[in-house]
Parts: structure tokens; C-alpha cells; sequence
């Protein structure tokens, strides 16, 4: 049987295709909603390259139009701005998949994107900050006793004190925190839950903010059972938690480039700085690949050798 046979002709078309495999991604593989709207925004993106190469079907793309594709994500147009490296990658990335997809469905016999490949990125290393910094942030939450003051402090305190991602953060429900054991339930990319510890700052921010603020809370709203809410009783969002840490941040004297991820690297550089495994920050951080941890660790080499440079008699000739 020829490949395709038993397809409609329309099922070989681009944006029917995209349409299909996004379904796929939704269904059968369980992308979060943040990568999904990604794999959408770079196959609309493919598919208007497509179109404007004057190539509708999937039979028709050939190996020079998947390699252009990079090459104008790179370069830029008159509708788009050139991406980054990690930026393209990640489009290419897209549309390397609509193309295995393609193959395993029966549409075309050949994955002609399988010599295209995404630029390398450059390795970025993560941005922490000094423990004095953490410590000046954390103290410029609790600016009064008010309710949405213990909220913001319990907030910031879950970030650094777990290395949560924003969404993990804002997602965490009442029953998540597990207050006798010392201990929280994260949801992270792709539905992945894990068990972090909490240490003892952050529980008592945490408990202070469950007895004195959060019941006042709740009686605005509807009675939500997530455990960070709004002024007016709903769910915190991960924009509102942007806003609140860079409030206190500049209450605190702090760049305004600190962000949420901030807290995060600075949780996990301050593990590897103390000692800690990278094994067992690689299972609080939920990183899929130990390789994505190890990051950190040139961080902290690269401030160990600071330290040798200066203080070593026999470091500098």
C-alpha cells in the first residue's frame, strides 16, 4: 500500500496537520499548557513559512524548506524578528516533530527534517544571588501583620525555600502543605508531582499565613481551596506573584531583575555551595536531566576559584 493511501487528500494539508499532531500533544502525550501554546505559536509560524514558500501539503515540504525555516528564524523577516539560538531551537524543535509525526502516521515515507538541526545554544549560567540579598528580600516582605503582608511572605519563602517554579508556587493547593511531616507536594512540567521538604522558616511564614491571614482572605472570594489568594479571595496568579516579589525587591533595595527563577537558582546554587548533592538537587528542582542541574555546580566552581585565586600563596605566578 502507498504511503498516504487511505487519507483523505486533506489530511496531508499543513494546518490540518498542525491541527492533528497539537491534538496528539494535548491528548496522547499530556504537554503542559505553557508548551503547548509554544508547539502552537512556532508550527503557526512553520506553516505561514510554508504557505508563503507556496507548499501546502506535507508531501511537498522538502529538506531546503525545513533548513530555510531556520535560516529565516535566524535571520529574521519583515513579520518577525530574528530569535534567539534557544529561541529557534525550539521552533525547529516543533517542526521536526509535525514531521516524525507525519512519517508515523503513514502521510509521507520520509522525515525530511531529520538533517535540519536546532542551533546549539549557548550555555547560560544561571543567575543566583547572595544569601545576604535573600535574607534583606525575605525580611522586606513581612512589612506589617496585615493579611496580604503574611501572604506575600509565605510566598516568597515557599520560592526559595523549595525551589518552586512560579507555576508550582501559585498551583499549590491547602492540602499540598503538609505542616506535621515538614513537607510539600509540587506539580511540575508535564504533571510531574514531587515531595520537597520545607524548612522552618518557610513553614512558620506558612502557618502564620494560614491562621492569621488567609481565613480573612477566603471569605472575599468563594471559598477556593488554593492556598495563596488574592485581595479578593481567588487563586494568586503567577503574574501577581511576579508583581509581589518585585515590590518587596525594590522595598528591599534589590535590582529589579530578580525574578521568580531567581529564587529557584539561588535555592539550588546555596544547596551545592552547603554541600548537598547534585543527584538530590536535581530531584528537589524536578529536573528531568542531571545534566540541566550540573549547571549550578559551574556556578560554584567558578566561585571556588575566586576564592583560590585570592587566597592561594602559589595561584597567581
Amino acid at each position: 500500500m502507498a504511503v498516504g493511501a487511505g487519507f483523505p487528500a486533506a489530511a496531508t494539508r499543513i494546518d490540518r496537520l498542525v491541527s492533528t499532531y497539537l491534538d496528539h500533544l494535548t491528548v496522547e502525550r499530556g504537554l503542559a499548557t505553557n508548551t503547548l501554546l509554544s508547539y502552537r505559536r512556532d508550527l503557526r509560524r512553520y506553516a505561514e513559512h510554508l504557505a508563503g514558500l507556496g507548499v501546502e501539503t506535507v508531501t511537498d515540504v522538502g529538506a531546503d524548506n525545513v533548513a530555510a525555516f531556520l535560516a529565516v528564524l535566524r535571520e529574521g523577516s519583515s513579520e518577525h524578528p530574528p530569535l534567539s539560538a534557544p529561541s529557534a531551537a525550539r521552533a525547529v524543535v516543533a517542526a521536526r516533530g509535525l514531521h516524525r509525526f507525519a512519517v508515523r502516521e503513514g502521510l509521507v515515507a520520509n522525515d525530511v527534517s531529520r538533517d535540519v538541526h536546532p542551533p546549539a545554544a549557548t550555555k547560560r549560567l544561571p543567575k543566583s544571588i547572595p544569601l545576604e540579598d535573600i535574607e534583606r528580600l525575605l525580611a522586606a516582605a513581612v512589612r506589617d501583620e496585615t493579611p496580604l503582608a503574611l501572604r506575600d511572605s509565605a510566598l516568597l519563602e515557599i520560592l526559595y525555600g523549595t525551589g518552586a517554579r512560579i507555576s508550582e508556587a501559585v498551583g499549590l493547593a491547602v492540602d499540598d502543605m503538609d505542616l506535621a511531616r515538614g513537607a510539600t507536594l509540587l506539580r511540575g512540567k508535564g504533571s510531574k508531582q514531587r515531595l520537597v521538604p520545607v524548612g522552618s522558616y518557610a513553614l512558620r511564614a506558612v502557618e502564620n499565613y494560614l491562621v492569621r491571614a488567609r481565613p480573612s482572605l477566603v471569605t472575599a472570594g468563594r471559598g477556593s481551596h488554593m492556598l495563596l489568594l488574592n485581595a479578593r479571595g481567588g487563586a494568586l496568579t503567577r503574574q501577581s506573584a511576579w508583581a509581589i516579589l518585585r515590590t518587596v525587591a525594590a522595598r528591599a533595595g534589590l535590582p529589579d531583575t530578580i525574578s521568580p527563577h531567581t529564587l529557584r537558582h539561588s535555592f539550588a546554587t546555596h544547596l551545592l555551595d552547603g554541600g548537598a548533592d547534585v543527584r538530590v538537587v536535581q530531584e528537589l528542582l524536578g529536573h528531568a536531566s542531571v545534566a540541566t542541574t550540573q549547571l549550578y555546580t559551574l556556578v560554584t566552581v567558578d566561585r571556588l576559584r575566586e576564592v583560590y585565586a585570592t587566597a592561594h600563596p602559589r595561584a597567581r605566578g
